[in-house]
């Protein structure tokens, strides 16, 4: 059995096709999804800009392999652009395994 390790996972992705009920939904609730405040948590977190045509989706999770992690992690996000009720496309997935990293504390 392989073991579990915890990834970052960063989806970035674009908003397609937006008419302007889509858009008006996406700019009353961009406070919610601000660009700065984003995070990687284990709900994950939606951020875009005013613009409305780039996204990203940060989560922290489980995975036995960085591959598993990143389609995970694109599943998620396609379902919270899917909770906002718009349309997205090219979707992409970074991971990294947290398991890996190396701290060095400052003395």
């Amino acid at each position: 059995m392989t073991e579990e390790h915890t990834y970052r996972v960063l989806v970035r992705g674009r908003f397609t096709e937006l008419d302007d009920e889509g858009r008006a939904r996406l700019r009353a609730v961009a406070g919610e999804h601000d660009m700065l405040a984003a995070g990687f948590t284990e709900a994950g977190s939606l951020a875009y800009d005013h613009a409305l045509d780039f996204f990203s989706f940060r989560v922290e999770l489980p995975a036995e392999a960085e591959k598993a992690a990143c389609e995970r992690g694109k599943a998620r996000a396609a379902a919270a652009v899917d909770g906002l009720g718009v349309d997205f496309r090219d979707l992409k997935a970074s991971a990294t395994d947290m398991d890996l990293i190396k701290v060095r504390r400052r003395r």
